[in-house]
């Protein structure tokens, strides 16, 4: 890490987000010997969960824990942090990225990695809001096992919600599917939740209603009828959080599961590289559905390949500052020289 002559700070990389895939990217990027700042603003969006699942090693790990355990690990290697909201990205004469933080300051990275994840929009029902997390849910692979044989429902507001109803039985044979705003099933539709046991209500649901210390306790449509629910299954629309990338040119497409449309999010290489060099992405930004696990596991690998292409850069200066000045050595004269120093200990 250096400083510019405007004084803000200068690091070989600038990782905006500290969740999963940016600590675990800042991690391995300090194991680099990389100079990393981490630009977070300390919101993650699973700190209303109970614990992180399906992680192994860490299963059911507070998820604060986890983020604290990380922030220690990548201070290790020399890893900075800086408690902020990226604002906005511009392009340095240099080739680098200046990223203008919402405190007033900068930071400046010849690289940026790019791991904010997403925003979750949920459906406008009273009271869902405040349980959402908790007792409402979207993923039955990080909850599931938490509400087993207890009865669910699911939130119908999309196409995929049978597909998400029939994939919630696997977990409760209590499940009860709330037609809400979702649309008609069709005939193979009603056959595959008659054949599964999972019960149908018509109308929309306009409340939530919970316990003495506020845990879900049932739900009620517009017309009255009032279901038992032990958790409330819905399917929010993802959105990730890559505003501030604008300046770039980088905006969000569309990303879709079994044809339908779940949200936006970067489209990146298999290394994680977006379209705009110098620039990568990993974790919810990029695959809407990842789970922690994957987000970390998508975070260091694209740290790789940042720190290979600015391998490859400094390998192309070295060599045009090589070739500068004439040298009567032939190349491999030189790396004899070198090899013979190194055997006597010079």
């Amino acid at each position: 890490m250096n400083t510019s002559q405007d004084g803000e700070q200068r690091y070989d990389v600038v990782v905006v987000g500290g969740g999963a895939a940016g600590l675990s990217g800042a991690l391995t990027l300090g194991r680099a010997r990389r100079s990393a700042v981490v630009v977070d603003a300390g919101e993650p969006r699973n700190a209303p969960a109970e614990g992180v699942h399906g992680h192994l090693g860490r299963e059911g790990v507070d998820p604060r824990e986890l983020l604290a355990v990380g922030r220690s690990e990548v201070r290790r290697y020399g890893g900075e942090f800086r408690d902020a909201l990226a604002m906005a990205v511009e392009r340095c004469d240099d080739g680098g990225f200046r990223v203008v933080l919402d405190d007033g300051g900068a930071v400046r990275g010849g690289r940026l990695l790019v791991a904010t994840g997403l925003a979750d929009e949920l459906p406008e029902v009273p009271g869902l809001a405040a349980l959402w997390g908790r007792d409402v849910l979207h993923c039955p692979y990080c909850h599931g096992w938490e509400v087993r044989d207890q009865p669910i429902g699911v939130l119908a507001t999309g196409p995929l919600a049978v597909r998400q109803a029939l994939l919630w039985r696997q977990w409760s044979d209590d499940v009860t599917y709330f037609r809400h705003t979702g649309p008609e099933p069709d005939e193979e539709q009603w056959e595959q939740l008659a054949a599964r046991g999972v019960a149908v209500v018509e109308g929309e649901v306009t409340a939530l209603e919970t316990t003495a210390d506020g845990r879900l306790s049932g739900v009620r449509t517009a017309g009255g009828t009032a279901v038992r629910c032990r958790a409330l299954a819905v399917a929010p629309r993802f959105t990730a959080r890559v505003g501030f990338l604008a300046p770039l040119g980088l905006e969000p497409a569309e990303q879709e599961m079994g044809g339908h449309v779940i949200g936006s999010a970067l489209a990146v290489d298999a290394s994680g590289a977006t379209s705009v060099p110098g620039v990568w992405a990993a974790g919810n930004a990029v695959q809407l559905t990842e789970q922690v696990v994957g987000a970390a596991a998508a975070g260091a690998r694209a740290a790789a390949a940042v720190n290979a292409d600015l391998v490859a850069e400094e390998t192309r200066r070295a060599v045009a500052a090589r070739r500068g000045p004439f040298s009567p050595e032939s190349e491999r004269a030189v790396c004899e020289r070198v090899l013979g120093a190194r055997r006597h200990g010079l």
